[in-house]
């Protein structure tokens, strides 16, 4: 890929956009397996690449949660194969019928699914995600622009270099796949301002990165957010459940958005709880940022303050706040919840409907971890990212949210009087 502007891979994302389009399902089924024999043939390569954005990640002095969402192994590389087969295996939304019926002069009204377009994506240090969303895409039958930042461009370099070279074995243009890492925040600029070639771009990242690809962006943007996580345990709270859901949350893996990073205790079960989950979390080596009442309860805790209540450590962090009440729980949530996902554990299901009812986010649970609102979890294959907005996508985004309508009117001669 030589092309001296970012602009130029934009036109041939659209032009390539034409031949996505027209792919059948069974096409597009052939065209991922095609990347997914390509990326296990290609471990050796992807997994050297990404050793070296790790080794220059670490001279940067790059937190440990950055390396891990960093990090490609043998392990991962073959994940990532089997999410793009698990995407080929999906079910095709292009044409599919959400709707329709047939207007009084007779005129028969049908609306379908069908591709966006191009889709375009900026992230960071998800090498993961250049495979995720190429995936999804075209699945979807839309071609796709990628910016996946300067942490993993080795790694990226890599896996879109794979990728063009399997869709082409499989009949497809290159072109369908184009990455503007290269061009750096000018590429992501180029993106942000396709005006006309970007039909939907999507951030995946930090908050300052999501927040701005928001308000600097002239194309449409699909805003998913930070995670800041709540865990609420109410008076009724099972022992056991309460630790190992609680655990699981933190500690499966610290580092991304689904992790909780708020515990919220009511105050009859406070003596039970608290000393009994942060124990196990401190067992597993994460740090406990507790009020007054938490302090009192446990050693080796750190006061909390106000911006604890905020952060989204993505670390072996933890805030735990004890509260009087499910209504105390729910307006804290309220207040300092980013949208995401929280749960609640309990056994009563009055307080279980009520927190299903109340709390306004993007995936509510009851007795279960957090960690399950992934797209892969919910049968996605993959996921584009989470949507924590309301408008056309919310939550875990699949292949149906890479896709648009139109109406299909059938006539025999009608005219509108």
């Amino acid at each position: 890929m030589t092309d001296q502007t970012p602009q130029v891979r934009l036109e041939r994302a659209k032009e390539a956009s034409r031949a996505t389009a027209a792919l059948t399902s069974d096409d597009k089924a052939r065209v991922l397996e095609a990347i997914a024999v390509a990326l296990l043939d290609a471990a050796p390569r992807i997994i050297e690449a990404n050793g070296r954005d790790i080794a220059r990640g670490r001279e940067d002095g790059i937190g440990d949660s950055l390396i891990d969402r960093l990090r490609l192994d043998d392990r991962r590389v073959g994940a990532l194969a089997t999410a793009v087969r698990e995407v080929a295996a999906l079910a095709d939304p292009v044409g599919r019928v959400v709707g329709g019926h047939r207007m009084p002069n007779g005129v028969a009204l049908e609306q379908v699914r069908v591709p966006f377009g191009v889709v375009g994506a900026i992230y960071e240090a998800r090498p993961n995600v250049t495979v995720d969303i190429a995936a999804l895409a075209l699945r979807s039958g839309n071609a796709v622009v990628l910016r996946g930042g300067s942490a993993a461009r080795e790694s990226n370099t890599v896996l879109v270099d794979v990728m063009r070279s399997a869709v082409e074995s499989a009949g497809l243009t290159a072109e369908a796949i184009q990455t503007v890492d290269d061009f750096g925040r000018e590429g992501a600029k180029a993106l942000m301002h396709g005006r006309g070639l970007i039909d939907v771009l999507v951030p995946r990242g930090s908050a300052g990165l999501i927040e701005t690809v928001v308000t600097e962006s002239t194309v449409p943007v699909i805003e998913t957010g930070a995670g800041n996580v709540h865990i609420f345990l109410d008076e009724t709270a099972p022992d056991d459940w309460a630790r190992d859901i609680v655990v699981n949350a933190k500690v499966q893996r610290p580092s991304v958005c689904n992790a909780v990073e708020t515990v919220l205790v009511h105050r009859q079960a406070a003596p039970r709880l608290v000393p009994l989950v942060a124990s196990a979390l401190q067992s597993e080596g994460v740090a406990i940022h507790g009020d007054d009442m938490v302090v009192g309860l446990m050693s080796n805790v750190i006061p909390a303050t106000e911006e604890d209540w905020e952060t989204e450590y993505l670390s072996l962090d933890i805030a735990f706040k004890v509260v009087e009440s499910l209504d105390e729980a729910l307006d804290h949530i309220r207040r300092y919840s980013t949208g995401h996902t929280e749960s609640i554990i309990t056994t009563d299901s009055r307080n279980a409907e009520r927190f299903l009812a109340e709390v306004d986010s993007a995936v509510v649970m009851v007795n279960t971890s957090t960690r399950f609102t992934d797209g892969g979890e919910f049968g996605f294959g993959a996921e584009v990212g989470i949507s924590t907005q309301k408008l056309h996508a919310r939550g875990p985004m699949g292949l149906s949210e890479l896709t648009s309508t139109k109406w299909l009117a059938r006539g025999a001669g009608q005219t509108r009087g």
